[in-house]
């Protein structure tokens, strides 16, 4: 080969035969425990000289040729520490105050380091998780992850690809770009047309799509000149849309006054006449609406806004719809349940979240675009990074795709999960989270002790304690609040907690949100009995 020997040339690299023994010029070759594999091999105390070293092996790297070999103990020890850990906490949250826990975990960063750190940090962390595998841990929008997902997980955590170039990620960038196709199609947008991006939630999603109503309904270039002179943007959004609405006004310069919120019904869902009188007072005060909010799957109780009103009104008054289906996205998966999301499609953009209602560990967000060019103001160009040059000869890039830089490769496990149990397999997962919410309602509405806010939409049910002949709501308050810190301290169960808008007492209530589609009836059932049990038993202070 040219070059070999020669002073001209070089090395030719492909193939690697006519590379030196030590390329690097460290004096180890490049073979078995060289650099091609992560570093050098641990020195041996049989070697003349080399006393034996406590840490040898302990810096070995997950990646390479070498990383799954270095890999398999460590997930071996992982393993048994998560059996023990769970064996000892013995329910769905360690029992105790807070400051024990603390205390539990202060014990275990003081014990001694090298190789015993992995398995007792992680007993100490099993040992205190709340375990949404549990069934009686049932407070949040917080799933327990399939096995599989989790497996696929660790595959990107070892190999740590990141999404800021493709020459970082080269199969994981195709990858994520075929897999929003995939999800565009799946919310109704036209995958040819449509944009996205992987996110860390449904926080972040949210504040893209307002940025990205910011920038298409104001005049000028509103992300190099700011805000143009006397500007009054305004977001509509209901009573019960996320909090983090609000803090993506802020973010974005507009403030959190800017937000205008729209009244609800009973079930959280936003009223459309009041909705249709909001946009029309917002214009004639002289501001400028230029986003609407509609939230498909409210955080308490998962009802979903009048989504084909909301693209109705948004369009006549010329607002960008957002529509927030970070919870409720999940029923875009069952055949069953998917029509209560009719109307999404006219959407400008969407968030999803699937560490919601899809079984992945976090984070698993999706942001979604109907038209790829409303993502103009995000468009990035780092030389480092994204070269137009190396664009342009067909190297993609996701850099200005995201308001993050450096990014984990989380479509993948989404990716693993869809082709191992496909949109079929999923739905029956969210199926039997609905219908045993259902079940749940029933269950409560049977208790005398109980009381059913409304009916579940989703997989989530609110209800309080209630005593046959109590009607202060001062005292219902304080018992509803008290009973639920006594689950938590005693370690049987993790109920949520929530208050419904509106003024004054009588407003608490308890909230389950069943993600878990192995648990059965009989098992929630146990839940409910529970809270009677505690709330006979609770004296508030």
């Amino acid at each position: 080969m040219s070059g070999a020997g020669g002073g001209g040339d070089g090395p030719e690299v492909p193939g690697g035969s006519d590379l030196p023994d030590d390329p690097w010029g460290t004096g180890v070759p490049d073979g078995p425990g060289g650099p091609g594999t992560g570093g050098p091999e641990p020195a041996s105390s049989d070697e003349p000289g080399m006393p034996d070293d406590p840490s040898a092996g302990l810096d070995a790297l997950a990646g390479g040729t070498g990383g799954p070999g270095a890999l398999g103990p460590l997930l071996a020890t992982v393993l048994d520490a998560l059996d023990a850990g769970a064996a000892r906490r013995g329910g769905p949250l360690p029992a105790g105050h807070p400051g024990q826990v603390a205390a539990l975990v202060a014990d275990a960063l003081a014990g001694p380091g090298g190789a015993q750190a992995l398995g007792r940090l992680t007993e100490v962390l099993a040992r205190g998780a709340a375990d949404p595998a549990d069934p009686a841990c049932a407070a949040h929008l917080h799933c327990p992850p399939l096995a599989v997902a989790a497996a696929a997980d660790l595959a990107v955590s070892a190999l740590n690809p990141s999404q800021d170039s493709w020459d970082q990620a080269p199969a994981a960038t195709a990858l994520e770009t075929a897999l929003l196709a995939e999800l565009a199609a799946l919310v109704g947008f036209d995958p040819a047309h449509a944009a996205g991006v992987l996110t860390s939630g449904g926080t972040e999603s949210n504040l893209m799509g307002l940025m990205l109503a910011r920038d298409q309904k104001l005049d000028g270039i509103v992300e190099l000149d700011g805000l143009p002179a006397g500007a009054r943007p305004r977001i509509i959004a209901s009573e019960a849309a996320h909090f983090s609405v609000q803090r993506a006004a802020a973010l974005l310069g507009l403030g959190e006054r800017a937000v205008v919120t729209v009244p609800v019904d009973r079930d959280l869902r936003m009223h459309p006449a009041a909705l249709e009188r909001v946009l029309a007072e917002t214009s004639w005060a002289g501001n400028t609406p230029i986003a609407v909010v509609a939230t498909a799957g409210t955080t308490d109780t998962g009802a979903i806004d009048p989504l084909h009103t909301a693209a109705d009104l948004a369009a006549r008054y010329g607002a960008w719809l957002h529509v927030d289906a970070a919870y409720g996205g999940g029923a875009l998966l069952s055949d069953r349940l998917a029509p209560l999301l009719d109307g999404i499609a006219r959407a400008d953009s969407v968030s999803l979240d699937w560490h919601k209602l899809g079984w992945q560990p976090a984070a698993a967000g999706i942001f979604l675009v109907r038209r790829a060019e409303t993502y103009v103001s995000l468009a990035r160009r780092a030389e480092y990074l994204n070269p137009a040059d190396d664009e342009q000869a067909g190297y993609p890039s996701l850099l200005g795709l995201s308001l993050r830089t450096t990014r984990r490769a989380d479509a993948f496990k989404i990716a693993v999960t869809l082709r191992t149990l496909g949109r079929a397999g999923l739905g029956r997962l969210v199926d039997a989270c609905h219908l045993l919410a259902r079940g749940a309602a029933e269950a409560v509405r049977a208790e005398p002790e109980l009381e059913l806010h409304a009916e579940p939409v989703l997989t989530t049910v609110v209800f309080r304690y209630r005593p046959p002949g109590e009607h202060d709501g001062t005292a219902l308050d304080a018992v509803n609040a008290e009973l639920r810190r006594t689950l938590l301290r005693t370690g049987r169960a993790v109920v949520g907690r929530t208050e419904l808008p509106g003024e004054g007492p009588g407003r608490v209530r308890l909230k389950l949100t069943l993600l878990n589609p192995h648990a059965s009836a009989a098992e929630v059932g146990a839940l409910l009995h529970e809270v009677v049990r505690i709330g006979r038993e609770t004296r508030p202070a």
